[in-house]
């Protein structure tokens, strides 16, 4: 059968096969947990740019990593909630809709990955630097780690797309709850061997990037807390690097498990859950685990609700 040109604007989502019993107990759920993972997100970056004491490279990096968490997940979720209450044929989305929802959905994961990396060049530079940590990271610094985490990501993900939307369509239905970059490519007849190519060392270069720079990151502290006698550096270094550690890892194990899962066909309905879950998961956890485990927001938290309950007294 010979290739032929669609290029059809409108495109469906297979989205997630759900039956009539499971839809409304689903619904609900992942709309409470992104109703939690906007509320918790924005709730903590309003809450750092409110009080200056938290005005340190730590917190507003860590801002970053929130402000990803919800754009990523506000210009996914909504749409696979809609999604789900209306049955497979009425799924319908439109090509440039798709596109951009698939830039978002790039751009969340390198994101992660890239903000995750500043923040642990501040933990390294703070346990291993520490006189001169005022010094290296200044305001300038804390500026040029975060344009440099979102541009390199920005630029990545946009060649990424780029290569994707030259290509014309002979397809309209994405075999995915949601739109991605595998996905569009696969609407094509034509060769994707150029997108193969980039997407592999697309992945390649992100991930031995960040997995060699959190390990030599973390080897070095490792080696500074092994020869420093003080019981403090220690101590600050196993509570802020446990959390960050815990940060990437959750990031990187949700990321891991629907990429495995794409060398099973057999379990396609559980490499869709595994996808959302990707998006899900990390966002709704890490202000969760940042909060806990920082004394700082915790002192502010206890601060506005004491002062809410001394208010009605006066």
């Amino acid at each position: 059968m010979e290739n032929y040109t669609n290029n059809s604007l409108t495109l469906q989502l297979e989205g997630l096969r759900i039956t009539k019993t499971n839809k409304y107990p689903i619904f609900l759920s992942l709309l409470l947990v992104y109703v939690f993972i906007f509320i918790a997100n924005v709730g903590i970056v309003l809450l750092i740019w409110s009080d200056r004491s938290l005005y340190q490279p730590m917190y507003l990096l860590f801002c970053s990593l929130s402000i990803n968490d919800v754009v990523g997940n506000s210009l996914l979720v909504p749409r696979v909630l809609a999604d789900i209450l209306v049955p497979p044929s009425e799924r319908l989305i439109h090509y440039y809709e798709c596109v951009i929802q698939a830039f978002t959905v790039h751009m969340y994961g390198t994101n992660a990955h890239t903000v995750l990396m500043t923040m642990a060049f501040d933990r390294y530079v703070a346990i291993c630097n520490p006189l001169r940590y005022s010094t290296i990271m200044n305001d300038k610094m804390v500026i040029k780690l975060t344009a440099s985490a979102w541009g390199a990501a920005f630029v990545l993900v946009g060649i990424l797309l780029g290569l994707t939307v030259r290509l014309n369509r002979c397809r309209s239905v994405i075999m995915n709850p949601y739109c991605d970059n595998p996905s569009l490519f696969k609407l094509s007849c034509e060769s994707v061997f150029i997108n193969n190519v980039y997407g592999l060392t697309f992945t390649v270069v992100l991930l031995s990037s960040s997995i060699g720079s959190i390990i030599l990151t973390y080897s070095k502290i490792t080696a500074a807390c092994l020869t420093s006698k003080s019981n403090s550096l220690n101590r600050k270094a196993l509570k802020t690097c446990s959390t960050h550690l815990c940060l990437y890892l959750i990031m990187l194990i949700s990321g891991f498990v629907p990429i495995a899962l794409h060398r099973f066909p057999q379990y396609a309905e559980y490499r869709k859950i595994s996808a959302i879950l990707f998006k899900v998961v990390p966002g709704s956890l890490n202000p969760v685990i940042y909060g806990l485990q920082s004394q700082e927001i915790n002192r502010c938290l206890s601060n506005i609700f004491h002062l809410r309950k001394v208010k009605p007294r006066i």
